[in-house]
Parts: structure tokens; C-alpha cells; sequence
């Protein structure tokens, strides 16, 4: 009879917590391209690739479902240097390069810009993520893609909800799929289902060559870093909670909140 030692037994159950871990994150990203119809018959996706975890694991996730879905879409990662002090370029290209996929770096200086305009102490995300938002759009409408791929995934998702309820008062997220404001392009979020920490797990497992960004979300005194802090504080106090925050911005009832422009409360009679 052979005798399993602990070692081992501990190297077959990472082999099979990384195994369930790919799978989960598979099936949750192809759950979103679903329920939302995010990626249709010859789309052209144009991957936005940051050099973070969650750029990085979509990119992926997104390529391995391609090589088994019942439809043809084309993939391109489109990654944009914004001349950040430190910025390794050659990091970005050998990687694109290894993975034997169609890709495009956009070189603009951004930091510069916002360094500029964006007083000491100030926080930059703003002004960056137009600008940033501006380029890619720009090279998507020049370049025939109808589909543009972001990575924000679940916990991004409710952190927008609490940013719009505590300092916009309105009820509002991030949306898994949007049409932008000039109506020309099309904004996926395949990761909509995903949560943080098995993205961050899934990319310590592959190895991925993060990129520090001192631009935007790096900011300590950004308000989605305070949220974020105390979504953290709740799911460690119940675990949990934030999934079920997540279920009920996919389970909304109108007629149970108090907004007259989405539910008509004068047409309300009484059942005798």
C-alpha cells in the first residue's frame, strides 16, 4: 500500500486549489459574457491591459475561453505607456511577445499632463482616467474594434455603488456593460462576478509581471481606498457580505425603494 506523505498530500491539494481556483474564475467571466451578451459572432475586443493583476488575469481568462467558445471574435490587448518615472517598457512587450497574440502599445505622455495641471496633494485619478479614457477610445474607433474589454471585477463594482450613495447620492454602480456617452463605443467588464482576492490569487499563481502605477488608485487618500478599507473591515467582521451587497445590485425592486422616475407610485390604487 503506498503511503501518502503530508508533503505530498499538501502539493496535490495546491495543485487541486489552483485547478478550482482557474475554473471558478472561467466559468464566472463566461457567466457575465453571457448574462450581459458581451462578446457576439466576429466582435473585435480590444483588451485594455494595464499591467495590473486584473487586466493581466482577464487578458487570459479571456483567451482561454476563446479557444473553446461555439463562436469567432477576435482578441487584441492594447496596453498604453504613460511615461511614468520607472516605467520598464521591455516588461509590457516580452510578455505580449511570449504569449504569441495580437497586441499594440500606445505610447503617451500622460504623466506628465497630470503631474502639470493636478495641484500637490491633489488626487490625480480624474484627470487621468480621462485622458486615459480619451486615448484608448480614440484608438478603438481608429481601429474597428466594437468591443472595448476593461478589468474591474466585483469589489470594484460595489465600491462604485458606495462612492455614488456617500458622496453622489444616487444609487448607481459600475456596469458590467455600457454603451459610452458618445454612443460610438461599446464597454465591457468581463470580470463583473469575479471577486478581488481570487484575482489577486490567481495572479500570484501565474506569475504575472505587475507593474507598479503611481498615478491612479495609488493614492492613499483616494475615497475608493477609505471604502475599500471599510468593505474589508465588514467582510472580516461577516464574511460574506460583500457577495450579498454584489446579489442585490443584480436584484433590484423598484417599486421598494422611493424613485418616482422608475416606478409609478401614482398609479397605485388600493384592492378593495
Amino acid at each position: 500500500m503506498t503511503t501518502i506523505t503530508p508533503e505530498i498530500s499538501d502539493k496535490r491539494k495546491q495543485k487541486y486549489d489552483k485547478g478550482k481556483l482557474q475554473q471558478r474564475l472561467r466559468r464566472l467571466t463566461g457567466q457575465a459574457i453571457a448574462d450581459f451578451g458581451m462578446i457576439s459572432e466576429g466582435d473585435k475586443v480590444m483588451v485594455c491591459l494595464s499591467g495590473g493583476k486584473d487586466s493581466y488575469s482577464m487578458l487570459e481568462l479571456l483567451t482561454r475561453l476563446q479557444e473553446k467558445a461555439p463562436i469567432n471574435f477576435e482578441l487584441v490587448a492594447v496596453h498604453l505607456d504613460q511615461k511614468q518615472p520607472g516605467y520598464p517598457p521591455e516588461v509590457m512587450r516580452a510578455f505580449l511577445e511570449s504569449l504569441n497574440i495580437d497586441y499594440h502599445i500606445i505610447e503617451q505622455d500622460t504623466y506628465s499632463t497630470v503631474k502639470r495641471v493636478v495641484p500637490e496633494g491633489k488626487t490625480m485619478c480624474g484627470l487621468c482616467s480621462r485622458l486615459r479614457r480619451g486615448i484608448l477610445y480614440r484608438f478603438a474607433s481608429d481601429n474597428g474594434f466594437n468591443r472595448i474589454a476593461l478589468g474591474h471585477h466585483r469589489d470594484d463594482i460595489v465600491e462604485t455603488l458606495f462612492l455614488n450613495m456617500f458622496f453622489g447620492s444616487r444609487l448607481k454602480a459600475m456596469p458590467p456593460k455600457l454603451r459610452s456617452d458618445d454612443g460610438e463605443h461599446v464597454v465591457i467588464r468581463p470580470l463583473a462576478y469575479c471577486k478581488e482576492s481570487d484575482i489577486l490569487a490567481y495572479a500570484n499563481v501565474r506569475n504575472f509581471p505587475i507593474i507598479p502605477c503611481n498615478l491612479c488608485g495609488s493614492q492613499d487618500q483616494l475615497q475608493r481606498a477609505k471604502i475599500k478599507r471599510m468593505l474589508a473591515a465588514w467582510e472580516k467582521e461577516s464574511p460574506g457580505r460583500v457577495e450579498n451587497i454584489f446579489r442585490s445590485i443584480c436584484t433590484v425592486v423598484p417599486s421598494h425603494l422611493a424613485d418616482p422616475n422608475i416606478f409609478d407610485f401614482q398609479a397605485l390604487e388600493k384592492v378593495s
